[in-house]
Order: C-alpha cells, then sequence, then structure tokens
C-alpha cells in the first residue's frame, strides 16, 4: 500500500506539535506507523525515545505489530501502550506499585455495592445498572479534575452521592488498591510535584504519538501536556467527527482546542475513505454536516460504486426484524458470510427482539455487548411473582417481593413466622380493618390475573392493581428517569401478547435463556455469526452489510439527549454507525414502539441524499 498525498504530509511531519484529521477508513494506523518508522530511518530519533499511546490494549498492540511488520519484522523499542499502562509505569517506578494494587470493575463494582449497603440500604436492590452509572460519574468527578461538592449527580441525589463517592475512596484505601482513575490523579499529583522525576521521563520520551485523540479525558490530557514539554513533540491523530465517549469522560472540545493551546501546530487531513463505497460517504457527510461544533472537513471516497442506502420505515419492530432476517438470509444465499453484516443497535437492550428472531430462525450472531435479559430485570420479577401467585405458587419470597408494590403497608414483620399466606396476613391485620381490606382486594386482583392472558394479566396489574403507580412513585423517590423504567415494563407488556397462555409464555422464557446461554458459551470459545453490536461497541469495526433499526426518535438521538451537544454526539454516534458499512446500509424506522407512536429521527431527513424505498 502507497502513502496518497494526504498521508505523505502527515509522515514527513518532524518536530513540535500536529494535529491530524483521520476520517473513517482513512488509514490512520497505517499513518502513524509510517511516521514512526520515518522518525527513525530518516530524522535520527532513538526508538527509545518514541512514545505511542492509544486507548485500548488491543489498538496498542495491533499498531505494534503493524510497526513492525512495516520494519521487516524487527524488534525496535518503541514503547506502544494505553495511558493506564504509561502512566502506571511511571507510579510504579515512583511508588513501587504493583499490579496486584490495581483493582477491576468487578472489584469497584463490590466495593460500590458495600458502599451502597451501608449509606442507602433503601437503595441496595438498584442494580448493576444503576451502580455501573454511579461509577461512571465517579470517574467523571476524578478525569474532569471536578469539586465534589459542586458536582450535580444524575443517578441520584447530590447528598447520597457524595456519601457514597466518600465511602467508595474509604474502601478504596482500607484495601490498599487504586482504580483506573487513580493512576492518572496520582501520576498527576506526581508530575506536579517532583520536576525532576517528570524531568525524567521528558527526557525518556521526546516524541509522543497520541491515537484516537477525540476520545482523551482532561486529566489525560494535562498529564500528556506535562510530558510533552519543553520541545511539545506531540503528534495527536483523530476525528472530532467520531467523538462518541463523553458519557465516559471523553472531551472532544480538548481536541478542538488543540490549535489554541499549541498555535504552532500543523494541521493535516487524512481526507480519503477507503472503506465506503460513494453512496454511503455520500449520505453520512450530509448527516455530519449538520453539527456546527466541529471541523469542517470533506471527505472523498475512492470511486468505489454501489446500491443506494435502504431507507425504510415499518408499523412495528415485528415487521422490521422480520424483513431484517429476510436480507440477511438473501445476502447470505449470494455469498456473504454471516460475519460479514452486523446489525447496530443504539442501546443493547434494543437488541433483545431481533436476538429471538435470530434464534427462532436457526441463524448464528454474536453479540459484541452483553445483552441483558429482559426476563432478568427486577420489574419483570416482579411482575411474574404477581402471575405465579396467581396461578398457586404462594411462595414466601413471590409474597414478600410484591406485597407493598404498591405500598398496602404491611410490616415485614408480618412474615417472621414460617410460612405467612395471605390468609395468615389477613388475620394478622384483623384490627386494622383498612389493611385487611387491601390484602382482600389483593386477592380478588390475584384471582382475577389468573383466569386472563398473560397481555391482558399485565393490563391489570399495571392498571387495576397499581403497577404503573408503584413504578412512578419509586422512580421520583429514588431520582430515577421514569420513561427507561416504563420502556422496560411496555416490552415485556408487548412480549408477553405474543403468547396465549403463561405455560406458553413461561416455556419460551425458559428457551430463551438457555439460548443465550448457549451463544455465549459458544461466543467464548469462537466469534462467529451476525454482529449484533450497539453502535459504541461497532467503533473502529466494518462490515459488508449493516444494519441500524428503530432510528427513531427517542432512540438516536436519545431521550436523555436534550442540550444541543448531546444531540451532536448523538448524530456523530450515528456517522459512526453509518460509516461502518463498506458496501450495503439499510436504515429503517418504525411508526410503533411498545404500544406507542413513534416518529423517525430527525437524522434520516438530514441525510439528504438519494436513497432507495425499496426497504
Amino acid at each position: 500500500m502507497q502513502l496518497n498525498e494526504f498521508q505523505k504530509m502527515a509522515v514527513s511531519h518532524k518536530d513540535g506539535p500536529a494535529l491530524v484529521l483521520a476520517g473513517p477508513g482513512s488509514g490512520k494506523t497505517f499513518t502513524v506507523t509510517q511516521r514512526i518508522r520515518k522518525l527513525i530511518e530518516e530524522y535520527g530519533a532513538a526508538p527509545e525515545e518514541i512514545l505511542v499511546i492509544t486507548f485500548t490494549r488491543a489498538a496498542a498492540l495491533e499498531m505494534k505489530t503493524r510497526f513492525e511488520a512495516l520494519v521487516g519484522g524487527r524488534t525496535l523499542p518503541v514503547t506502544f501502550g494505553t495511558f493506564h499502562s504509561v502512566y502506571f509505569r511511571v507510579l510504579k517506578h515512583a511508588y513501587h506499585y504493583d499490579a496486584s494494587q490495581i483493582i477491576g470493575e468487578e472489584g469497584r463494582l463490590k466495593l460500590l455495592s458495600e458502599a451502597l449497603s451501608e449509606v442507602e440500604l433503601s437503595m441496595a436492590e438498584e442494580g448493576m445498572d444503576f451502580l455501573q452509572e454511579v461509577l461512571s460519574e465517579i470517574s467523571s468527578v476524578k478525569s474532569d479534575m471536578l469539586d465534589l461538592s459542586h458536582y450535580y449527580s444524575r443517578s441520584c441525589p447530590e447528598k447520597t452521592f457524595r456519601r457514597l463517592f466518600a465511602a467508595y475512596e474509604e474502601r478504596l484505601r482500607r484495601e490498599n488498591v487504586i482504580d483506573f482513575d487513580d493512576m492518572l490523579s496520582l501520576c498527576y499529583e506526581l508530575f506536579s510535584a517532583r520536576k525532576d522525576i517528570l524531568g525524567a521521563w521528558q527526557k525518556k520520551y521526546r516524541y509522543i504519538l497520541c491515537d484516537e485523540f477525540q476520545d482523551i479525558n482532561r486529566l489525560q490530557y494535562e498529564i500528556l501536556k506535562l510530558l510533552a514539554l519543553p520541545e511539545n513533540n506531540l503528534f495527536v491523530v483523530g476525528d472530532d467527527d467520531q467523538a462518541i465517549y463523553r458519557f465516559r469522560g471523553a472531551r472532544p472540545e480538548l481536541m478542538l482546542g488543540f490549535e489554541k493551546e499549541y498555535p504552532a501546530a500543523k494541521r493535516y487531513l487524512l481526507s480519503v475513505n477507503y472503506r465506503c463505497q460513494d453512496k454511503i460517504i455520500g449520505a453520512a457527510e450530509n448527516l455530519i454536516s449538520h453539527n456546527r461544533i466541529r471541523f469542517k472537513k470533506k471527505i472523498s471516497g475512492t470511486g468505489k460504486t454501489g446500491t443506494p442506502v435502504v431507507l425504510g420505515s415499518f408499523p412495528s419492530q415485528r415487521e422490521e426484524n422480520e424483513r431484517i432476517l429476510a436480507h440477511i438470509q438473501n445476502y447470505h444465499r449470494e455469498g456473504m458470510d454471516y460475519g460479514e453484516m452486523a446489525v447496530l443497535v443504539r442501546t443493547n437492550t434494543g437488541a433483545r427482539g431481533l436476538l429471538g428472531k435470530l434464534m427462532e430462525y436457526n441463524i448464528p450472531f454474536q453479540t459484541k455487548d452483553s445483552v441483558p435479559s429482559l426476563y432478568s430485570h427486577w420489574i419483570c420479577g416482579d411482575i411474574l411473582a404477581y402471575i405465579r401467585i396467581s396461578l398457586g405458587d404462594a411462595g414466601r419470597n413471590h409474597l414478600l417481593r410484591i406485597i407493598n408494590k404498591p405500598c398496602r403497608y404491611i410490616s415485614r414483620t408480618a412474615f417472621s413466622g414460617n410460612g405467612t399466606s395471605l390468609e395468615e396476613l389477613e388475620a394478622i391485620y384483623e384490627e386494622k380493618p383498612w389493611i385487611a381490606a387491601r390484602v382482600r382486594e389483593l386477592k380478588e386482583d390475584l384471582h382475577i390475573i389468573s383466569r386472563r392472558a398473560p397481555y391482558e394479566a399485565i393490563t391489570h396489574i399495571r392498571r387495576s392493581v397499581g403497577y404503573d403507580d408503584y413504578l412512578r412513585s419509586y422512580a421520583k423517590e429514588k431520582n430515577l428517569p421514569e420513561t427507561e423504567l416504563f420502556e422496560i415494563l411496555e416490552e415485556l407488556h408487548t412480549d408477553a401478547g405474543e403468547y396465549r397462555t403463561f405455560g406458553e409464555w413461561f416455556s419460551h422464557m425458559e428457551r430463551y435463556q438457555e439460548e443465550m446461554k448457549r451463544q455465549r458459551d459458544r461466543n467464548a470459545k469462537e466469534r462467529k455469526g451476525i454482529v449484533v453490536s450497539t453502535m459504541h461497541g461497532a467503533k473502529g469495526l466494518e462490515y459488508r452489510a449493516v444494519f441500524l433499526p428503530d432510528v427513531n426518535e427517542q432512540v438516536i438521538p436519545h431521550e436523555k439527549a436534550g442540550m444541543a451537544a448531546d444531540v451532536e454526539e448523538e448524530r456523530r454516534l450515528f456517522y459512526v454507525a453509518m460509516t461502518r458499512a463498506k458496501e450495503k446500509l439499510h436504515i429503517y424506522s418504525v411508526k410503533e414502539r411498545h404500544g406507542k407512536p413513534a416518529a423517525r429521527s430527525r437524522f434520516v431527513e438530514e441525510l439528504k441524499q438519494t436513497f432507495s424505498d425499496r426497504q
């Protein structure tokens, strides 16, 4: 492969700061590795003076492998690593840390769960999603170098978040461990306090190359700037149009402000997309041009002709999934491997319906993200507890689970005996007739539920029993988005409508859970089949055919995208999803989601590209 004229200009950069804008499929890795070779072979830089930083171990390993192939298989002492691996090396030399003191994601979740039980016992059953959201916010506070007293949490009340933060930090110290954010903050503190140590590392790494620069956070950047002094041989590569990780602490505005930080910086644009056919490039360019805060750029293709982008709209997700399956089967018959096709969804929950269809048609698939089972969600657990009790399974745990959902003022002490049935509860509260009346109402409701089909039974639980009201009060009390909870409930309600009897529905749930486990086990051994991934999880990958379902308002842009900056990030995410496709791109929307009308995403209108309506 030969360097094009734009790549040559970037590769030839020698000293001082440089900003390389690398669009999708523009040969970014090839350009970076060629520049490393040029630094060594033509500009006389010592290999050990070169530091190449990226965001994942896989990316660092790929960069290293590609570079070694470029220099004839030689192993040169260029440092390839992630921010965390490089900065931990600094801490290891200064403080003698070892790898056993780094706590991983599982350990962080455990410590936070313990802290939650101590700080706010009433929230202890929130589940994994809540814990991960709080951890994400803790990371944001650390990586953005924020004052905790001025931080307002999205996941829980401010007072609760601050107590959780303090309890989590105290547990880290007690266990004598550090998390990944601490690696950065400790390194920054070290460099700021010990100029002699900083100077030694500055001399060691005279040339610094940073990949995926649009994903950098404030703390990573501050350390990088210190490390690059005084020569500022900082060569940063990225694409502001692919900045999609603000929720993880990435700050794309740092890339946009790089030239203000370094007025002498040279800018290079890698403007040729070697991946996508021209119609896909045109549609994606029209979309991203609607973002106002970005580097203006024009991306061109290599003249690959292809079919127009296919847009389609369907009455519901069932018809949408059936159409996707029909295309998958047709492409496969034409010779396209399943693994060359991908279905990209906005959130991992959006894949559940399609996965069920793939199982039904016995089409192999692989998931890039952990897809939470609808049937494992605590809301599903509540609904199933009502149904199972109505069918005669009056297990103590089922009754305990739903007795105060909605509130019936039943004390947990009423369950202190071995048994405790509804009849016993009614007897316990005979001196409080208003509570006993609520128990009798529950018995009547359960009788009605037992005689209904699954869909009608859930309707009764939601409306007559009052589960919808319970969810609203729960969301308000816990400071949680009400819409997210109701989306789970609506999806479960819609799912129940597919089955005539509880027996059929329960059998389906069991088969689904077993098949998902089988697929996870198979995926651990071999990655084969249709790729089902979130849009975030597909970044950096490419496929011959890509399907983007549920391109609706409230899905993408997501309902949480309230600010202009949020909508721009959602548009970037959709741009990333579109540019994963090399040959075929299908963009679909539905007119109804979970029983409610749904509007097509504004992003579809923004494409302004010749497209096909053949669906």
